[in-house]
């Protein structure tokens, strides 16, 4: 083959921040009333666990994967499978799988995979500084969210931790809606039609001044 009838095609790949932000916003908004105890029951909430808080956080992870960008596509996987485990958890609790395995359940153990992800969402906050305002603050909500529901699930006051999660929760749902509609149109129109809030800087500072020191 000659060499000059090679070409190149370059595969584009959308932005998925926004779909992955949706599906956090509908999950945890429906998941904040039933703790709330404006809805009952997790029949409903189930479904949008699977198919929002799960599949479509997993999508969002992988097209991230694709662009390269390593703190989304871990972020959105990290949280995608999380969802997907609660809704399995929630399966468990109401027997689909049988009464034994619905007979075994301890909520320390949910406790203690609450706090593991809390710390991991520690360093994704730090992550999300030089990301934008919005995202930022929904990862440190996020940390009260897994902190509420981690001290709640091991008996440690349960209803003031309960309620620190609820409340995270919506404020969470709230943000992610705003930012997942914000993402969309912005990248759709090509300019900041709605503001996100730049990074803080914090870390690139940093950076900026140990490439100083080792240049001079």
């Amino acid at each position: 083959m000659n060499m000059k009838d090679v070409q190149n095609i370059k595969v584009t790949t959308a932005d998925p921040s926004g779909i992955g932000l949706f599906g956090l916003a509908i999950v945890t908004l429906v998941a904040s009333t039933q703790k709330l105890g404006w809805t009952d029951g997790l029949g409903f909430v189930l479904p949008w666990a699977i198919f929002l808080g799960g599949f479509a956080q997993l999508y969002a992870s992988i097209l991230d994967s694709k662009l390269g960008n390593t703190f989304g596509m871990t972020a959105f996987g990290a949280y995608g499978f999380f969802w997907l485990a609660v809704g399995g958890g929630w399966m468990i609790q109401a027997g689909v799988f049988g009464q034994g395995l619905a007979s075994q359940l301890d909520t320390h153990q949910l406790g203690v995979v609450y706090l593991g992800y809390m710390a991991f969402t520690v360093f994704m906050t730090i992550g999300a500084l030089e990301t934008n305002k919005v995202l930022f603050y929904i990862f440190f909500l996020i940390n009260f969210l897994f902190l509420g529901l981690g001290l709640s699930s091991l008996g440690i006051m349960e209803t003031s931790m309960h309620n620190m999660a609820a409340i995270s929760e919506l404020l969470i749902g709230i943000l992610s809606i705003y930012g997942a509609g914000v993402n969309v149109l912005n990248r759709h129109f090509g300019f900041e039609y709605l503001p996100l809030g730049k990074p803080f800087g914090i870390i690139g500072k940093k950076r900026a001044r140990k490439t100083s020191s080792i240049t001079h």
